[in-house]
């Protein structure tokens, strides 16, 4: 038996698409929060919005993420 189960994925075009967004959310809002950070050096107000857009990004992900685990693949 093994520890991890290995996951193929679904042959479903929506649901696989809805993953790709997932990721590419979470991904890119965090990059977008550390983009902020450095930016907050020098413009506080461009910074106020990298880290809001990006927070939003994440929430929007990890959302996504609850949506998507009470789908089913069949």
């Amino acid at each position: 038996m093994a520890f991890f189960k290995k996951y193929n994925g679904t042959t479903n075009v929506k649901l696989v698409r809805m993953e790709r967004m997932i990721w590419a959310l979470i991904y890119g809002g965090l990059l977008a929060m550390v983009l902020g950070y450095f930016i907050d050096q020098q413009e506080a107000q461009d910074a106020a919005l990298f880290y809001n857009l990006g927070g939003l990004a994440v929430v929007g992900g990890v959302v996504m993420v609850f949506i998507r685990s009470r789908l089913r693949g069949e």
